[in-house]
C-alpha cells in the first residue's frame, strides 16, 4: 500500500476526523478493541478471544496497535497510520497498553471491550476518567464515505441475487425445515461473494411473528408465509467487510386474503419511510412515515420494533430510525428501513432494505421485488 492507495487515503481522513473530535471533546488518547471502530480505522479485526489487541490512538502522537504476537500475521500494516506491537505470551499487555497511554486525563476506550482489560486498565490508570469510544467515533463512521457506500452497495446486490433465487423457486421449501432452507441462504450469500454471513432467519407459519426468530426444526408447509431475513459482510476493493441485511416475506401458496391484505398496508408502509428518509429530515420522522400507516389500518400494536437502524462494518449502528431520534438525516447516513407487522401465533411479514440518504434523495441499496411472492417451491 502506498500514500496515494485510495484506501490509505480514506483511511488518513477518518484517522484526521476522530482526533480533532478527540481534541474538540478533551480525549487524550483513545483504546480501540474489539468491534467496529477499529477495522474502521486500521483494517484489521480484532478476535474476539481473551487476548487482548488494542490501537492506542493518543490526540497527539503516533498510534499504536497492540495484538499478540501470533495474531500478527493476520495484520494488514499501514505504516503512515499505525505502527505495530506484538506482545508475547509472558508479557502483561495491559501494562504495555497502559505505558503507550501515558498519563491521560481522559480516555475513550471501545464500547465493546471485555471488562476485565478494562477494569485492569482502571487499575493501572486510577487518575483517568474513561468515557465510551463511541461517544467520539459514532457520528463520524455514521457518515459514510465514497467507498463504504460502494461496498455497501456492492453488498447490497450480492444479497439481492440470493433473494431473486428464493423468489425463483431455486431454494426448495415446503417438505424441508427452516434450518435446511436457512443453511442453504447462508450457503448462496457466500457463493455471491459475502465474505461471512451474519444471519439467515427463516420463519415459516405462526413462527413469522417472531421478528428474531432462530431457524428450527419446523418443516415449510403448504400455504404457509415465510419472513426471510439474512444479511453477511461483504468486502470490496480491499475494505473491510460491510454488512448486508434484507427482509422479503413470501408465501408458499396462494395467500389467505387478510393476510393479503395486511401485507398490502406494509408495502406501502415500507416504501412511504423510504420516500422520507432525504437529507434534513429527523431519524424519527421516517419512523413515523411507516408507523402512522400502520396504525391508520389498525395494526399499530403489531408492529413492535423500531423502523431501522444505521449499518456499515457492524449490523446495527448510528443512526437508529426510532421515534424520539431527532437527529436529522445526513448524506451519507446509511441504514435499514424495516416495517413488520407480527400476529402472535398466526403469522407476522417484514419487508427490509437498506438505504443510503444522499444529496438526491434516497438511494435504495436492495432492488430485489418488495411485492408477495407466491414460490411454489
Amino acid at each position: 500500500m502506498t500514500d496515494t492507495d485510495p484506501l490509505v487515503s480514506c483511511r488518513q481522513q477518518r484517522l484526521a476526523k476522530v482526533r480533532e473530535k478527540m481534541r474538540e471533546d478533551g480525549v487524550d488518547v483513545l483504546l480501540l478493541s474489539l468491534g467496529g471502530d477499529l477495522p474502521w480505522l486500521t483494517g484489521y479485526e480484532a478476535m474476539a478471544l481473551e487476548r487482548l489487541t488494542t490501537l492506542v490512538l493518543p490526540a497527539e502522537g503516533d498510534a499504536t496497535l497492540v495484538v499478540p504476537r501470533l495474531e500478527a500475521p493476520r495484520v494488514r500494516e499501514f505504516p503512515d497510520l499505525f505502527s505495530l506491537r506484538p506482545w508475547e505470551e509472558t508479557e502483561d499487555p495491559v501494562a504495555i497498553v497502559a505505558q503507550l497511554a501515558g498519563t491521560p486525563d481522559t480516555a475513550a476506550i471501545s464500547d465493546r471491550c471485555w471488562a476485565a482489560p478494562l477494569l485492569a486498565l482502571q487499575r493501572q490508570l486510577p487518575k483517568t476518567a474513561w468515557r465510551r469510544a463511541s461517544e467520539i467515533t459514532s457520528e463520524i463512521r455514521a457518515v459514510k464515505d465514497e467507498a463504504e457506500i460502494a461496498a455497501l452497495r456492492a453488498a447490497g446486490a450480492a444479497a439481492d441475487r440470493v433473494a431473486a433465487a428464493l423468489f425463483a423457486g431455486e431454494i426448495a421449501l415446503v417438505g424441508c425445515t427452516e434450518r435446511e432452507v436457512s443453511e442453504e441462504i447462508g450457503r448462496r450469500l457466500l457463493e455471491e461473494g459475502h465474505s461471512r454471513v451474519n444471519f439467515a432467519i427463516v420463519a415459516s407459519g405462526p413462527n413469522s411473528a417472531s421478528p428474531h426468530h432462530h431457524p428450527s426444526e419446523r418443516e415449510i408447509g403448504k400455504g404457509d408465509p415465510i419472513v426471510c431475513d439474512f444479511g453477511g459482510s461483504f468486502e470490496l476493493d480491499g475494505e473491510v467487510g460491510y454488512c448486508s441485511d434484507i427482509t422479503r416475506t413470501i408465501v408458499t401458496d396462494e395467500p389467505d386474503r387478510r393476510f393479503e391484505d395486511m401485507f398490502g398496508v406494509l408495502e406501502k408502509a415500507q416504501a412511504a419511510a423510504v420516500e422520507a428518509a432525504t437529507v434534513g429530515v429527523p431519524c424519527e420522522d421516517v419512523d413515523r412515515a411507516a408507523r402512522s400507516r400502520i396504525e391508520k389500518a389498525g395494526f399499530g400494536e403489531y408492529f413492535i420494533h423500531r423502523t431501522g437502524h444505521g449499518i456499515g462494518i457492524e449490523e446495527h449502528e448510528d443512526p437508529y430510525i426510532v421515534s424520539g431520534n431527532a437527529r436529522p438525516l445526513e448524506a451519507g447516513h446509511a441504514f435499514s428501513v424495516e416495517p413488520g407487522i407480527y400476529v402472535q401465533g398466526r403469522w407476522g411479514a417484514r419487508i427490509e432494505d437498506i438505504v443510503v440518504a444522499t444529496e438526491d434523495g434516497p438511494l435504495p441499496c436492495n432492488k430485489a421485488d418488495h411485492w408477495l411472492r407466491v414460490v411454489q417451491a
